[in-house]
């Protein structure tokens, strides 16, 4: 027979993971692909695994597209441009890979449950390493620093400047 367990209140319990991505870039484009991403994560004890995967993946989408499309854009007036779906770049299926996802469990002390937070397992890291892998992919290049999202165009007007060529777009 278990035993019910009760928990309120917020003892201090400390999430952990790793997370690596592998990025593609065609310098003559500025052009991007996820070929690779993984990670490990440790929540303590997964309640519900299935749904700990399901939002590792989602904030993995998340941070992959804060990294490379999402924009707000204003005008000079300070209209939203970007207002709907249709103007905010948002991530789409074909831009992510599959994940390589595991769990670690370490369980905390620090509550009856044993589990620590996990919701923000996907989106914490993604940001970093995606911006990470593509500050690697550019360093032959001569490029050490990209402003988010790492657009095309971005990459592609980064590479030109660290090869101290002008853009062809303001050449005209």
């Amino acid at each position: 027979m278990q035993s019910k367990k009760t928990f309120t209140g917020r003892i201090p319990a400390y999430p952990t993971g790793c997370a690596i991505c592998e990025v593609e870039i065609d310098p003559d484009t500025g052009a991007i692909s996820i070929p690779r991403y993984g990670s490990i994560d440790d929540a303590g004890q997964a309640i519900n695994p299935l749904i700990l995967h399901g939002q590792v993946h989602g904030g993995i989408v998340q941070g992959i597209g804060q990294a490379l499309v999402e924009t707000v854009q204003y005008d000079d007036s300070g209209q939203v441009l970007t207002g709907s779906f249709m103007d905010y770049g948002i991530p789409r299926a074909h831009m992510v890979p599959s994940f390589d996802i595991s769990l670690t469990e370490d369980p905390t002390k620090g509550n009856p449950l044993r589990v620590k937070g996990g919701g923000e397992a996907g989106i914490t890291p993604a940001l970093a390493v995606v911006m990470n892998a593509i500050l690697d992919a550019l360093k032959d290049h001569g490029v050490e620093h990209i402003d988010m999202p790492a657009t095309p165009a971005r990459i592609w007007q980064a590479i030109q400047a660290a090869r101290g060529a002008e853009p062809a777009a303001r050449r005209a």
